[in-house]
């Protein structure tokens, strides 16, 4: 028999006598508060729209579509605009009231887009807005000086295989290569088509595509005249050019400096003006 002195096993770990850990508070978040319908600005229907009407075309005020509550005594109202030019737009009248009052007050009236209202395409800066295909006879691109696109001619890129290079020269690898008569022939109609020295482009450019950096000269026999162009804002992108072949997108010819608009004497000399 044990005494009361004895002590007793420490049963603390054992699952049965867990005790339960007491639930976290949760954190309180931030409580935001809709604003609620007012009825006397909701009531206010027709002082909307002789507000709406006062500034738009006659008969250009349709139905009224809503109301909606922007604030506390604020809300706007919403009605269809019918112009032929505004398809999917409407009329929106804010109107408020002071605390206690029982009168609805214009704040503003304007036109707003709605989810299917015809819109003018989204505004691009006049540096982005030339794009590939855009250049044509006669037309000069500005010269881009850190254009990463190109590199100094002395630069060593690393990416010839000399060996494999003249495995290709060679025809290496292939049942059959073109002929010098099928060269003469090919050569023939590229000199006389749109990459040709007599072409449109050609004869209105200043720099010719053999001192630009976008060509890119061809292998084998072909090489001493004809090369790729590889500029994607020239209009011969990806085509096979002639060393006397020219555009606008040479990477060294530079467009003519705008010349600022010249501004006159004004008339009335405000800094003289004297007023009585």
């Amino acid at each position: 028999m044990q005494s009361e002195t004895d002590e007793q096993p420490d049963r603390s770990d054992q699952v049965g006598d867990a005790q339960p850990s007491a639930k976290k508070p949760k954190a309180d978040r931030p409580r935001v508060d809709k604003p609620k319908v007012d009825k006397v600005l909701a009531a206010a229907v027709d002082l909307a729209r002789e507000a709406a009407e006062s500034i738009a075309e006659p008969g250009t005020v349709g139905e009224h579509v809503g109301m909606s509550p922007d604030a506390e005594r604020l809300g706007t109202h919403y009605f269809q605009c019918t112009a032929a030019g505004y398809p999917g737009w409407a009329w929106a009248v804010s109107v408020a009231r002071v605390p206690r009052g029982k009168t609805a007050t214009i704040c503003e009236t304007t036109l707003v887009p709605g989810p299917d209202a015809l819109l003018s395409p989204a505004w691009v800066p006049w540096a982005d807005r030339l794009a590939p295909g855009d250049v044509g006879p006669g037309d000069v691109l500005p010269r881009v000086e850190d254009d990463p696109n190109l590199e100094q001619g002395f630069e060593q890129t690393g990416d010839d295989n000399v060996d494999q290079l003249a495995i290709v020269e060679l025809g290496l690898g292939r049942p059959r290569v073109l002929s010098p008569t099928g060269r003469d022939a090919a050569a023939t109609r590229w000199v006389e088509g749109d990459g040709g020295p007599a072409a449109e482009s050609a004869i209105k450019s200043a720099g010719k595509c053999r001192s630009c950096g976008y060509f890119v000269p061809m292998a084998g026999a072909l090489r001493a005249v004809f090369g790729v162009c590889a500029n994607e804002w020239s209009p011969s992108d990806g085509r096979v050019v002639a060393l006397d072949h020219g555009c606008g997108a040479h990477s060294e010819t530079d467009a003519p400096a705008p010349r600022p608009e010249p501004i006159g004497t004004p008339i009335i000399d405000d800094n003289r003006l004297d007023i009585g």
